[in-house]
């Protein structure tokens, strides 16, 4: 028996919509990173980006457990000596409500080429409408 490789002619890809506002952050981000992998499908290949489109809905209602809402620090450096910036989840919240989920699904990628690749097919919106209604997204349950 010989071990399956997917090409990249035989990808397919679906639309999966995912609500922020029902599980907590890590397990909503672990579920949105093997998606953007492929890696439940039988025909996942690691060195074949073969995963979905992925929309999630409600980041602004992300929810987290804990005290994390005020002990959770979040880092960005501006590249100059002394550029370091920190913001709490609760004041990410308040501004970028999308960075939340889409933080949390980076740190769950595999760190390679791939990754900017799949982050791309990550669309986040902080309400319940998004702009992907044509295509139709399926709305994924996890337990």
């Amino acid at each position: 028996m010989k071990t399956y490789s997917q090409k990249p002619s035989e990808i397919s890809r679906r639309w999966v919509l995912f609500d922020a506002s029902e599980l907590p952050l890590g397990r909503l981000a672990t579920q949105v990173a093997t998606h953007l992998t492929g890696k439940y499908k039988p025909t996942y290949t690691p060195h074949i980006d073969g995963g979905d489109y992925v929309v999630v809905i409600n980041a602004a209602q992300a929810v987290v457990t804990g005290d994390k809402e005020t002990d959770k620090v979040y880092y960005r450096h501006s590249g100059f000596p002394g550029g370091i910036k920190d913001a709490s989840l609760k004041e990410v919240r308040e501004k970028f409500p999308e960075r939340i989920v889409e933080e949390a699904v980076k740190g769950m990628l595999p760190k390679n080429k791939l990754q900017a690749e799949r982050l791309k097919r990550l669309r986040v919106f902080a309400g319940s409408e998004h702009d992907h209604t044509a295509q139709t997204p399926e709305k994924v349950e996890v337990k």
